[in-house]
């Protein structure tokens, strides 16, 4: 779970502002109250996983510029509006949370690929993505459609099995 969300929750970090050392402690704090309250999340809704990731990550934003601020700060210092907008809430568009979800999958492919010959992933991309017929696809892999359409299902079904319940 860690590996497909650390990088939405650092760049959450980061959005709000947050240096890159400081991003990665927010992310670490994070995946720290997630590791405990794991237990306790209830799946309320389709997303809601990254709903509660979004709320955990905005409260420790929001202890992150409290600890900051107590803080004397040195002359020439970061500006007291960027702690202010880092404090507002993290921007729910809905064009952000397409690309999250793209960066999601992204990320999951990337770490499923190594589970499967590199011929198989091949014409998985070229049957899925590049939406190529299976027959053409086979000519080219010297395979049958059979085996394209098999390629495509184990794939799928794996990628649906780490994705499962994360988002």
């Amino acid at each position: 779970m860690s590996r497909l969300y650390v990088p939405i929750v650092y760049a959450w970090g980061r959005q709000a502002g947050l240096q890159e050392c400081d991003a990665s402690d927010v992310a670490q704090e994070v995946f720290r109250v997630v590791a405990s309250k794991i237990s306790e999340f209830q799946r309320l809704r389709d997303g809601s996983f990254r709903g509660w990731l979004k709320a955990i990550t905005r409260n420790k934003l929001k202890e992150f510029y409290r600890r900051e601020s107590n803080q004397p700060r040195g002359v020439g210092g970061t500006a007291d509006g960027q702690y202010l907008a880092a404090a507002l809430p993290i921007d729910d568009r809905p064009d952000q949370a397409t690309d999250s979800r793209t960066d999601l999958a992204r990320r999951a492919l990337e770490l499923i690929k190594a589970d499967f010959e590199e011929p198989t992933w091949r014409a998985f991309l070229r049957f899925t993505v590049d939406n190529l017929k299976a027959a053409d696809v086979a000519e080219e892999f010297g395979m049958s459609a059979k085996a394209v359409r098999q390629a495509k299902c184990r794939i799928l079904k794996r990628l649906r099995t780490e994705l499962e319940g994360l988002d």
